[in-house]
């Protein structure tokens, strides 16, 4: 089992558990970027869809599905977004990474590939899971090629999946990284971040 206190750590990136204090933090970085929601489930620049989701987040750790956690640039300390593990099956020894964003000045910095790499590596080394999959909207291209940078191979899409906080409906694809296709990773495209890599 997953701890609920569970914080992993790079050279560069702190994922600790999401806390009620983090709203503050959370709003002001939401509010810097509105079209970055467009993409996203909620509007999270908007107060009430912001609390909506930090509820959301709180309930399904409650309950066991997912963990989401805080994203600290190490270097500052400071807040830059938020991402999960969830979906989480302990039976079928796989899990989601998503409900993932960064404030603007956070993005091409390496925080996302450091926080991706740290819950991979959670899943497969610590966890022994079999696959990690993730998803995203068909049209959020940066998105996708992201994790294609993270060793995700395309797999297919779900037509018309998810209702959009704007009513649109989202057409979903997902991504994997399955566990023979772990070592090769980390002895390539995740050489460097090895070392740094500690669960707190």
């Amino acid at each position: 089992m997953i701890p609920q206190d569970l914080a992993l750590e790079t050279s560069k990136v702190i994922l600790r558990p999401i806390a009620e204090s983090d709203y503050d933090s959370f709003l002001g970085l939401a509010k810097k970027d509105v079209d970055m929601w467009y993409y996203f489930t909620f509007n999270l620049g908007d107060e009430q869809q912001l609390k909506n989701w930090m509820a959301m987040a709180f309930a399904d750790k409650k309950a066991g599905t997912r963990r989401p956690f805080t994203i600290i640039e190490k270097e500052t300390g400071k807040i830059a977004g938020s991402t999960s593990m969830g979906n989480i099956s302990y039976h079928d020894l796989r899990l989601e990474i998503g409900w993932s964003w960064l404030g603007t000045d956070f993005r091409s910095t390496g925080l996302n590939r450091h926080a991706k790499y740290s819950m991979m590596k959670y899943a497969f080394d610590e966890l022994m899971f079999e696959r990690v999959e993730f998803k995203t909207d068909v049209m959020n291209v940066r998105a996708r090629k992201g994790l294609e940078n993270v060793g995700g191979k395309e797999e297919g899409i779900l037509r018309s999946h998810m209702t959009m906080w704007n009513n649109r409906r989202r057409t979903s694809i997902y991504y994997s990284v399955l566990r023979d296709e772990w070592p090769g990773l980390k002895k390539t495209i995740f050489k460097e971040l090895e070392p740094g890599f500690k669960v707190c």
